[in-house]
């Protein structure tokens, strides 16, 4: 099951549970977007169609954001001319939550909840930090001898 959908002047196809980059929108009820403008459906394998006024996308804004920085850079030759300009266009990223189509509705799978980080680990007892260091000694000083004798051979 998928549709495609106009949003921002671009054409996307989606599916229930799938995350799209649109051009920045407002946030509905509950942060949910409603998509009107429905070019095609496909409701069965194999069956693509135009849709009715029946069909209905909606969204869900997952982060909004303003994506990488452009430049934009004018020049005139022998004349001087120089500008620079940078620009970042502003997104909103939307996960699809239901398609509905002739009374039938397709959902998305409902994504799992995150649980909360662990705290991090009981600081090392100092004991175990000289443990540490004395490990990692004896290794940095065969580096430096190898680093010597490489320097000496090439003479």
């Amino acid at each position: 099951m998928y549709a495609v959908i106009r949003a921002g002047g671009k054409q996307y196809r989606v599916a229930p549970g799938d995350v799209i980059r649109v051009e920045k929108v407002g946030t509905g009820t509950d942060g949910q977007v409603e998509f009107n403008d429905v070019l095609a459906v496909s409701a069965e394998e194999g069956q693509v169609g135009r849709p009715g006024s029946d069909v209905k996308v909606v969204g869900e804004v997952v982060e909004q954001g303003r994506s990488a920085k452009i430049l934009v850079f004018r020049y005139k030759r022998k004349k001087q001319y120089k500008k620079l300009r940078g620009h970042r266009q502003p997104f909103s990223a939307v996960r699809i939550i239901e398609i509905a189509v002739d009374g039938k509705s397709f959902k998305a799978p409902e994504l799992p909840k995150k649980e909360p980080k662990a705290k991090k680990a009981a600081p090392v007892a100092e004991a175990e930090h000289a443990e540490h260091k004395e490990a990692k000694a004896p290794a940095k000083k065969k580096a430096v001898k190898k680093a010597a004798k490489k320097a000496t051979k090439k003479k």
